[in-house]
């Protein structure tokens, strides 16, 4: 369910097709995002999840972001 609604942000917010997008798909080297991709990416989970993001960083991967939304939303 998170997967499917992150793959879901992302495709809006790049432009991209939800079934190009796995688990070890990675925002930059794979998806091609730049850093305000990324913002945007991260305002639109937060909103979606109502969660808060503070390390956006550490948030390399399509898994990375699932990870840490499944943590905070337990």
């Amino acid at each position: 369910m998170i997967f499917e609604k992150i793959k879901e942000v992302i495709a809006n917010q790049l432009g991209v097709d939800e079934e190009s997008i796995a688990m070890e798909t990675t925002f930059q080297e794979d998806l091609g995002a730049d850093s305000l991709d990324l913002f945007q990416i991260v305002m639109d989970l937060e909103e979606e999840f109502n969660v808060k993001i503070e390390n956006v960083e550490e948030i390399k991967s399509v898994s990375d972001a699932v990870k840490y939304i499944e943590e905070r939303t337990e």
